[in-house]
């Protein structure tokens, strides 16, 4: 999960393993897999860099419960 910031300023949090594509037109916009667009405040680069950390988090956490080393 990765939270951003809607053009009102409200938190959001997004599920990370469903997105699908980051576009900026110039606002950055969030498309999920479940066809949800979220139009958000943060860059296309910073929404990569949080979904990785995401995944940098996650993925011990993963191999843990499917116990992997």
């Amino acid at each position: 999960m990765i939270k951003v910031t809607r053009l009102d300023n409200r938190e959001l949090v997004v599920n990370a393993d469903l997105v699908e594509f980051v576009e900026a037109t110039p606002e950055t916009i969030i498309s999920t897999t479940t066809g949800k667009k979220v139009v958000v405040r943060e860059s296309v680069d910073e929404i990569i860099k949080r979904a990785l950390e995401y995944r940098r988090r996650a993925l011990p956490l993963i191999k843990t419960a499917a116990g992997g080393s």
